[in-house]
């Protein structure tokens, strides 16, 4: 999962930033109104955490463009202002859940955590598709029960691919989501190549498939 961080205090963002890439999340950061206009106007992400109170702009303004232009992000605030106002003007122009500083780096985790579970999985802890189960929690992925071993972005990949199962995956947007913002400025997208070729041998068992579509993208299909 991709995460944009919109936090203008340096320790702050650090600390978040190291938390959640612990956790396996790509994680992006701005920490300016405008560096973060530019972001979520380029780029897609599962989740974005943002900072109303930023030094150039107001992180709600944010808010309201990402409405605009039909983005479908989860967001959740994390700001220092935490009054029933501000919560409430949150909330109301779309954002997912109000975290009013300070808080723990596990509190933070936890959040986003359930945000992308009501997001992309109905709420689930655990995802089936086919013969395929997943539990995110651990990282662990079975065909018929019997665990299959992926490495980091094998397990990515998938997880990116079934949580837009019912559509096209450009490479690009493939390697944003698994590589990080930029990537998709490479003159070659080759590395894709060999990690989905890996992941669909290890597939092989599975009612799932993924399906290439000549100079576009790719589409997990059921078999």
């Amino acid at each position: 999962m991709k995460l944009l961080i919109i936090e203008d205090e340096p320790e702050m963002l650090e600390n978040m930033a190291q938390t959640l890439e612990r956790e396996h999340y790509i994680v992006e950061t701005a920490s300016d109104y405008k560096s973060a206009l530019h972001k979520i106007a380029v780029y897609d992400y599962d989740c974005i955490l943002l900072d109303i109170s930023l030094p150039d702009g107001n992180g709600l303004e944010l808010l309201k463009e990402l409405k605009l232009r039909g983005k479908n992000e989860g967001i959740i605030i994390v700001s220092a202002k935490d009054s029933l106002d501000d919560r409430l003007e949150g909330l109301n122009l779309g954002a997912d859940d109000y975290l009013p500083k300070p808080f723990h780096m596990a509190e933070l985790h936890a959040r986003v955590k359930a945000v992308l579970r009501r997001r992309h999985f109905e709420g689930n802890q655990h995802i089936h598709i086919g013969n395929v189960s997943i539990q995110p929690e651990s990282r662990q992925v079975t065909i018929d029960d019997n665990e299959i071993v992926l490495n980091r972005k094998e397990y990515d990949i998938l997880m990116y691919l079934i949580t837009n199962k019912t559509r096209l995956v450009t490479k690009s947007a493939l390697a944003e989501h698994v590589w990080g913002d930029h990537i998709d400025q490479s003159d070659s997208f080759d590395f894709i190549y060999s990690q989905i070729k890996n992941l669909r041998k290890k597939l092989e068992h599975a009612t799932i498939s993924i399906e290439a579509v000549y100079g576009v993208g790719y589409k997990l299909e059921s078999i």
